[in-house]
C-alpha cells in the first residue's frame, strides 16, 4: 500500500543532513524534471519581484525567496519531518515508535510541486512552490509533470494506492485507480456538506491509521476497516471513494 499525502505550504527550517542530492530521492525517473525545476527556482530567486508574482508571495514572505535561492546549498531533512501544518500535526509522526516509523517510511509518500512526489524518508530542503504556480518560461507544472509523475507513482506502488492529495496536486500526476477520501460534516438534520477547516486534520488521522496499521488493505473496504478501528466514522461511497464523517 502507498498512501500519498498532500504537501503543505509551511515547512520546517534547517536540517542536519547534507544538501540536496537528487540521486538520493525515490522515483529516479523524475530526476530530470526535478533538476529543471530546482534550477529554475534558484534563477527566479535572483529577481524578487518576479518571484513574488510567480509564487504568490506577500511582503512578509520574503524568506521564502531566500529558501529557493539556497536550494542546492541548504541542509536537508526527511520529507516527513520537513512538512508542517494541520495534516502533519494530526499525523504526529514524532510520536511513532521505531517500528511504526519504519512502517510509515515504507507506506507514505508526499506530493510535491517541486519534486513530483517523494517518499517519507527522502531528504529534501525547505522550499516554496505551489501546485498552481507557474514559473516563467516553463509553462504550467501540470504540463511538466504529466504523464511522467503518474507513471512514477504507479511504478512505486506495490498494491493499493490511497491518494489524499488535494485536487491541484492530483492533477499533476493522476492515479485513476487510487482510493480517495472525502471529508463531510453531518448536521443534526442529517444534511451533509464538504468540510474545509477540518479536512486536513481528518486526512491526517486517516494517514496515521494507515501508516501504523498491521493490516495491509487491498481495497476501499480494507481502508474503511482500518479507519473505523482507529475511531474514525467512515462510509464507503464507491469502489474508490471513502467518506469520513465529522459532526
Amino acid at each position: 500500500m502507498l498512501v500519498i499525502l498532500p504537501p503543505s505550504e509551511t515547512k520546517s527550517d534547517g536540517g542536519s543532513d547534507a544538501p540536496l542530492d537528487l540521486g538520493e530521492l525515490s522515483m529516479p525517473e523524475l530526476t530530470e524534471t526535478r533538476e529543471t525545476l530546482v534550477d529554475a527556482l534558484v534563477t527566479l530567486a535572483a529577481d524578487v519581484e518576479a518571484s513574488q508574482s510567480a509564487l504568490g508571495l506577500g511582503p512578509t514572505q520574503m524568506d521564502e525567496i531566500e529558501r529557493n535561492a539556497k536550494l542546492w546549498l541548504s541542509p536537508t531533512r526527511p520529507a516527513l519531518d520537513r512538512y508542517t501544518g494541520v495534516l502533519f500535526d494530526a499525523l504526529d509522526a514524532k510520536s511513532f515508535t521505531r517500528a511504526q516509523k519504519a512502517k510509515a517510511h515504507s507506506r507514505l509518500a508526499i506530493g510535491s510541486a517541486l519534486f513530483g512526489a517523494v517518499r517519507a524518508g527522502d531528504p529534501i530542503p525547505a522550499y516554496r512552490l505551489s501546485g498552481g504556480s507557474k514559473i516563467p518560461g516553463l509553462g504550467t507544472l501540470r504540463s511538466l509533470w504529466k504523464p511522467e509523475l503518474s507513471r512514477a507513482i504507479a511504478g512505486e506502488a506495490d498494491g493499493l494506492v490511497v491518494d489524499l492529495r488535494s485536487s491541484a496536486y492530483q492533477q499533476l500526476g493522476p492515479v485513476p485507480e487510487a482510493v480517495i477520501a472525502t471529508v463531510l460534516t453531518e448536521k443534526p438534520d442529517g444534511t451533509r456538506s464538504v468540510v474545509s477547516h477540518f479536512n486536513k486534520h481528518h486526512k491526517g488521522l486517516l494517514a496515521r491509521a494507515l501508516a501504523v496499521s498491521r493490516a495491509e488493505p487491498t481495497d476501499v473496504h480494507g481502508v474503511a476497516r482500518v479507519a473505523s478501528k482507529a475511531g474514525l466514522r467512515v462510509e464507503v461511497a464507491a469502489e474508490n471513494e471513502l467518506i469520513i464523517l465529522t459532526a
